[in-house]
């Protein structure tokens, strides 16, 4: 893309709010799950979207908001989709219970399983490209690595679901967030993993009663959010005992059941989220409070994420199958 080529090997600039809306990509049948900026940089003009209508489609999202490729790979609703490290190749996961890694100029799948649950979270490994952790429905969460085709560790908890996964920096540790939330109490709300070794490092990090649909972590402090169904996200350090903390709540947008996601911008000044009201949230990380809402959708805004290069420009998904960009 010509308009990010400036911008390359030069040190990102501020992030600020974007205020107009670029375009409007609408060709979803079904509600956007999740959404993601290409890795590499000199391709990052591509965007990822994965949709309830059981596609994964590829979109030209900084020259001209056109869809590029669509993938139909899965027969039920793709909930999570990532690109590779290399940008070659889209690991998606479904309600279908099937992995697929698809390469992205064919559209051919290089490898392919069937899983034994319903999968809501993938995640690649951040210095191992061809190791990914994939989480479902499931009290279980499985490292696959995709040299072999087979699962390298199993991470067993008491739980039903895993509903996001986020590994710490340098990937010797990961979080899972779970459905796991009685009356009583709310350990295993979020559980700190031993990457290697599959222990368990800590259950006890959230004890307000309410699951956490998405996590996020800080781009240059050793922190992280937590979305929380309670209508705010939650901040913790990334170091154990991953503490909360009780100083700064980021509240006024809405989760209402919605798998919201949150995000930090590059910089790390702004924490952004969407909203069930269709708003997205931009918050000050260090104040806490909010700096502008936007009003971008009429149905929930389930996913918010600015670019990794060009300052201020956001990416946006709704329950409607519609993709917005901003800037």
């Amino acid at each position: 893309s010509e308009l990010i080529k400036p911008y390359l090997g030069s040190k990102y600039k501020v992030t600020e709010v974007p205020k107009s809306l670029i375009f409007y990509m609408s060709k979803h049948s079904g509600p956007v799950n999740e959404i993601q900026w290409c890795p590499v940089q000199e391709q990052s003009h591509m965007l990822l979207s994965a949709s309830m209508d059981k596609t994964v489609k590829v979109w030209d999202a900084v020259d001209t908001g056109c869809c590029l490729k669509t993938y139909s790979c899965h027969s039920c609703a793709v909930r999570a989709a990532r690109w590779s490290s290399c940008g070659r190749r889209i690991l998606s996961g479904g309600f279908d219970s099937m992995l697929h890694l698809t390469d992205v100029e064919t559209g051919k799948q290089i490898f392919s399983s069937k899983t034994e649950f319903r999968i809501s979270a993938l995640k690649f490994h951040p210095t191992e490209s061809n190791v990914f952790i994939c989480g479902g429905f499931s009290p279980e969460v499985k490292a696959w690595d995709l040299r072999t085709s087979k699962v390298l560790r199993v991470y067993k908890a008491a739980v039903q679901q895993t509903l996001d996964i986020l590994f710490l920096p340098e990937g010797r540790e990961f979080l899972t967030s779970t459905d796991a939330v009685s009356r009583d109490s709310a350990d295993r709300t979020i559980v700190a993993w031993d990457f290697q070794s599959a222990a368990k490092i800590s259950n006890q990090i959230f004890h307000e009663r309410y699951t956490c649909p998405s996590l996020a972590l800080h781009p240059k402090e050793p922190v992280f959010v937590a979305q929380t169904n309670g209508n705010y996200v939650a901040l913790f350090s990334a170091q154990r005992p991953y503490r909360i903390n009780k100083k700064k709540r980021y509240e006024g947008h809405k989760v209402e059941g919605f798998a919201v996601g949150c995000e930090f911008s590059p910089d790390g000044t702004l924490l952004v989220t969407g909203s069930s009201d269709g708003k997205v949230f931009f918050y000050n990380y260090h104040t806490s409070r909010i700096i502008r809402t936007l009003s971008a959708h009429k149905e929930a805004c389930v996913s918010a994420i600015f670019h990794p290069v060009l300052p201020s420009l956001l990416a946006t998904c709704d329950w409607a199958g519609e993709i917005k960009i901003w800037q």
